[in-house]
């Protein structure tokens, strides 16, 4: 059975896969939960056989734990994997800063524009208070690293980097709070740096970037 959603078709099977990935990342599945099969089934609209095998995949992330006999549960949370995903973060990230860069065009420069502008109107709200804008937040501070990234050429980099990135954001859903001006002029500033195509620089920025976040974890109180 297919879904299809502009020009892209998806199965009702990836339609599941996202939101799951999508609670467990928002923290509405949150660290450590039972996956109750037959709840799960009801709740999600999808057979407990295609449940399984989205479950199963889920688990090659890290984002969920099989549980041999007695099915999944979400992953618990661990101050050594916030360091260790931050670690890997800052790995790909900056490399892919250096591919990127070197190959950028106009229309990489157009995108990087067009993500920014979205990401700052969210955290302009979410600075004045409106927290509502902090599902648009998260996508939009995805969407705009990818962007600044994206002329990397690697699609195994972009898809790694990905998953990293959704795993590392877990850990801020968690912290249940935004980190205010100094994240948003990191992003303007990597900003500026990108359309600069000043890798070493928007280096920097990446790697403050990333231990600011995992500080402002830890000070949350929220992980062990």
């Amino acid at each position: 059975m297919l879904k299809v959603t502009g020009e892209h078709s998806e199965t009702v099977s990836d339609v599941v896969s996202r939101q799951i990935r999508q609670d467990i990342i928002s923290g509405t599945l949150a660290p450590g939960a039972k996956i109750k099969l037959e709840q799960a089934k009801e709740h999600y609209s999808i057979s407990v056989s295609s449940l399984r095998e989205i479950l199963s995949r889920l688990t090659t992330e890290n984002l969920v734990l099989a549980e041999g006999q007695r099915g999944f549960e979400v992953s618990p949370a661990s101050l050594k994997e916030l360091e260790e995903l931050a670690d890997l973060r800052t790995v790909l990230e900056t490399h892919a800063i250096g591919l990127s860069f070197a190959a950028g065009n106009l229309e990489w420069e157009g995108r990087i524009v067009a993500a920014h502008h979205k990401l700052a109107a969210a955290e302009k709200r979410l600075l004045a208070g409106d927290a509502s804008r902090t599902i648009d937040w998260v996508r939009y501070d995805w969407e705009f690293h990818q962007a600044i990234v994206s002329a990397c050429n690697s699609a195994t980099l972009m898809e790694t980097l990905s998953s990293v990135f959704d795993r590392f954001l877990r850990y801020h859903m968690l912290a249940q709070s935004f980190r205010g001006k100094a994240v948003v002029d990191d992003h303007r500033l990597l900003f500026e740096l990108a359309l600069k195509r000043d890798v070493e620089g928007a280096r920097a920025v990446i790697r403050r970037h990333i231990l600011s976040g995992v500080e402002h974890v830890v000070k949350s109180g929220r992980i062990a």
